[in-house]
């Protein structure tokens, strides 16, 4: 039996799974049949997969999506404007590697906000960490920065995030001062991270948001040309769980 004291040395090292795996294989008698550099690499196995599940689990508590999305549970009926391949091709991540966008537009309650936040589910899975938040809440948390001191080291996060989502995105017009800090944000993650964008107006409509025309062809000239565009129409995605909704209890 390993002795007491390596196991509590293990666990100081908080290589807690390594060593609750070489207990129970020193209590399964066909252990015993395996080399020792099996048994140390099912231990080393178990003790990376545990940090890993922990590491993603961290990453999607830090998310705080607005939905436990998951994308094998998106619905495909009645959706048009994007394919089942099209969103697929999209959970590989590639786009992430490329420091692409995304722009899913659409009427509310097609499923953009649900969509999104299986993408960022799925970085998550990949081990990239993800930031969700709808539009007004970002002016708002920056508004609370410039307040508590602390503006540089939330535009710094935000800039550094590897997938941020930005959700709700032209639910209403920007006002004259808000362009100046989308375009500080846009202008830090050009190239460098990507960006998923939702709302109801497609982005050949996005310049009405804006009360002045430069500010407006600066910041769009750095999201939409590097980005995948999906203009969602069909059924409400509420309207047709409701109905599901309503056919169990019947």
């Amino acid at each position: 039996m390993l002795e007491k004291v390596t196991l509590n040395q293990l666990r100081e090292m908080k290589l807690n799974s390594f060593a609750s795996h070489i207990t129970n294989q020193q209590q399964n008698p066909d252990m015993q049949y395996l080399s020792f550099e099996e048994r140390l690499g099912m231990a080393v196995e178990a003790e990376w997969i545990a940090r890993k599940n922990r590491k993603i689990n961290r990453y999607i508590k830090q998310a705080d999506f607005r939905f436990e999305a998951i994308a094998a549970d998106i619905e495909y009926t009645g959706k048009h404007g994007i394919t089942k391949s099209d969103i697929t091709r999209l959970l590989t991540g590639n786009y992430l590697c490329k420091n692409q966008n995304i722009i899913l537009s659409g009427p509310t309650g097609i499923g953009k906000t649900y969509l999104a936040c299986a993408l960022g589910r799925e970085a998550c899975y990949q081990s990239i960490p993800v930031i969700y938040m709808r539009i007004s809440d970002y002016f708002l948390n920056l508004s609370d920065a410039h307040i508590e001191n602390r503006y540089n080291a939330f535009r710094k996060r935000l800039s550094r995030i590897p997938l941020l989502i930005l959700d709700d995105w032209g639910l209403k017009s920007f006002t004259i001062e808000e362009p100046h800090e989308l375009m500080e944000l846009v202008e830090l993650r050009y190239l460098k991270s990507s960006t998923i964008f939702s709302g109801q107006l497609p982005p050949s409509n996005w310049h009405e948001l804006f009360q002045d025309p430069t500010m407006a062809d600066a910041i769009l000239d750095r999201i939409i040309h590097n980005a995948h565009k999906f203009n969602l129409t069909g059924d409400s995605m509420r309207k047709l769980l409701a109905e599901k909704q309503f056919e169990q209890i019947m």
